[in-house]
């Protein structure tokens, strides 16, 4: 099933998740429907607080990074087969230069900035079975774990421009919230509702 996106500007963006454990209610659904919901809307990652949960879990799926003429055939295969499930993930380690990348979210439709992240980073967390991995991730694939990672923190990759590319995008931020803008897929817009009361 799939599930509109939630657009900047909802609360559900700024909080902290929490961890969940195995009991949680119908989680294999909650991973299929955001799989689904994460390839309509063409997608190489989504975090639960996107959809509405403030819980410690996000989906990867960067193999369409892995078309890019640009990468090495190592990076290729690493990200062609970079399609995982994240419970309770935590970085234990962010190591080397902090490089610049053009980012987007499916939260923040028609938005794409410049966001400096470490290159290297080691982490751990929990597979859909409830299995733990301990992982070092670089290049394009540590980034896109950031990225999601920083979701189930409440922090948005917007959080991470300057003060003037900040201001450059509040308008764009403030109709995205307001629903003052067409997406090619499902979307909730906080500030939607209330202008209809």
């Amino acid at each position: 099933m799939i599930i509109p996106i939630v657009a900047y500007g909802d609360p559900v963006l700024r909080k902290v998740s929490v961890e969940i454990n195995a009991d949680y209610p119908e989680l294999k659904t909650l991973i299929a429907n955001m799989k689904e919901t994460m390839y309509n809307a063409s997608g190489v990652g989504l975090a639960a607080p996107q959809i509405g949960k403030a819980i410690r879990l996000f989906l990867i799926d960067a193999s369409p990074f892995a078309e890019d003429d640009e990468l090495s055939e190592k990076d290729k295969k690493v990200l062609k087969n970079f399609n995982k499930v994240f419970i309770n993930a935590k970085i234990i380690k962010e190591e080397g230069d902090e490089w610049a990348f053009n980012e987007g979210c499916l939260s923040i439709p028609d938005v794409r900035e410049d966001v400096f992240r470490q290159p290297k980073i080691t982490i751990e967390y929990l597979d859909e079975d409830f299995k733990s991995h301990t992982e070092t991730l670089d290049g394009l694939a540590a980034r896109v774990f950031q990225h999601e990672y920083d979701h189930i923190d409440g922090v948005l990759f917007t959080d991470k421009l300057s003060s003037l590319k900040k201001r450059l995008i509040k308008k764009k931020l403030e109709n995205i919230s307001k629903g003052k803008i067409k997406a090619d897929y499902r979307m909730r817009f906080p500030n939607l509702k209330k202008k209809n009361k």
